[in-house]
């Protein structure tokens, strides 16, 4: 019969051609009802199917499996059971993934008459999903790739390992807060005769490639600066030159830098320190008492081309530790914390601690960047240089 004011449509030809399959079986399972469209999917003739077939025989294997473990329970538990992905097998042996809700419906007395099916055609949704998966193994394996080449170039911007100094310890560490970017923090320690030594730690602006280009250069210029002229401060100087020609104009490129030389001897160690804007050194004494080593007045390296630098020296006796840091360490936030930590509180963190070579100085501030936790937004560098009791 047709509605009326629809004469192309009614109510048999709605079920029988609907855009989804429709289905009613008896609570055994045995199908009573099948619609045209579902026929189709399956290449099946109405009277092979119904009363001849249970709705779980057009499943995979798997799928009957899931049908009878989750589906009729639900179905008998709670009367309806919806959004629920499964495979029909059609008479060729081809495989149709489909959405399946089923409803109960009921007798006056509550038992079950009949299960009343609509299912709907997954084909287009499983190839998006797949081409998803597909499109996340791709980015994953992009990002593997980008964090091996970030861990590989960073390695470069490093020593692998610190040359031995007669007569101290030396230790170091580099704390990445990202494992996607090249961070720009630096350090090296490296002979410049029999008796001299120089080194340095710095801190480059910004992350990435570019930060990588200018950490590299700013490296490979202090070591050649320190060969041409050993002086803390014409060294410094000589980096400011090269980073100021190099990157003035639209994208600026500068650093902060502490460099220093020094001279072992019988009765400890003289180093030489001149820094460009960088955080101050912290000597730790002995008798475990700390203060900051200050070069005020320092400027940043490479952003004017006529910067000032300042030089200091000071004298490490036996069981005395020099530390240089980067403000990773210094600009982290505690975990569960809004405040940044302090060079203050570093300061008070060491005095507390006192570790008594480089090494446990090392440890001591590795352990409390591990428990910063993701409180950590900047990489972190330590160079540490002590005299042994």
């Amino acid at each position: 019969m047709e509605t009326p004011g629809h004469p192309e449509d009614s109510i048999e030809d709605l079920f029988e051609n609907a855009p989804c399959g429709y289905l009613s079986t008896l609570p055994d399972g045995t199908i009573t009802k099948i619609n045209t469209t579902l026929l189709g999917w399956l290449g099946l003739d109405r009277d092979e199917v119904v009363g001849r077939r249970r709705f779980a025989d057009l499943l995979t294997v798997g799928g009957r499996i899931y049908h009878e473990t989750h589906i009729a329970p639900l179905l008998a538990m709670h009367g309806e059971a919806g959004g629920l992905a499964l495979e029909l097998r059609g008479a060729g042996g081809n495989r149709l993934p489909v959405l399946v809700t089923s409803v109960v419906k009921t007798h006056d007395d509550g038992s079950p008459r009949l299960i009343r099916t609509a299912i709907f055609d997954a084909r287009d949704r499983r190839a998006y999903e797949q081409e998803l998966l597909h499109a996340r193994r791709q980015a994953d394996e992009e990002r593997d790739r980008a964090r091996k080449l970030a861990a590989t170039l960073q390695r470069t911007l490093l020593p692998p390992v610190l040359p031995k100094v007669p007569g101290m310890e030396v230790a170091a560490y580099y704390h990445p807060a990202s494992i996607d970017e090249v961070g720009g923090d630096f350090y090296d320690l490296f002979p410049l005769t029999d008796e001299t030594w120089g080194f340095f730690l710095g801190d480059v602006t910004g992350k990435g490639a570019v930060a990588a280009t200018v950490t590299s250069l700013a490296r490979y210029t202090l070591r050649a600066a320190a060969v041409y002229d050993p002086d803390p401060v014409g060294v410094l100087d000589n980096l400011n030159t090269v980073l100021y020609q190099e990157y003035d104009g639209s994208d600026p490129r500068f650093c902060t830098v502490i460099y220093g030389s020094l001279v072992p001897g019988p009765g400890g160690c003289a180093i030489t320190l001149a820094a460009g804007g960088h955080p101050p050194a912290v000597l730790i004494h002995a008798d475990g008492t700390t203060e900051f080593v200050e070069l005020p007045g320092g400027m940043v390296v490479g952003a004017l081309s006529e910067a000032r630098f300042t030089r200091l020296t000071v004298h490490l006796t036996p069981g005395d530790t020099l530390l240089l840091y980067t403000d990773g360490i210094t600009e982290a936030r505690p975990s569960g914390d809004r405040t940044r930590y302090s060079e203050e509180q570093l300061l008070r963190h060491l005095a507390d601690r006192a570790p008594a070579t480089a090494p446990e100085t090392i440890g001591v501030l590795t352990e409390l960047l591990t428990g910063f936790g993701t409180g950590v937004d900047d990489d972190t560098a330590l160079l540490a240089l002590s005299i042994p009791r």
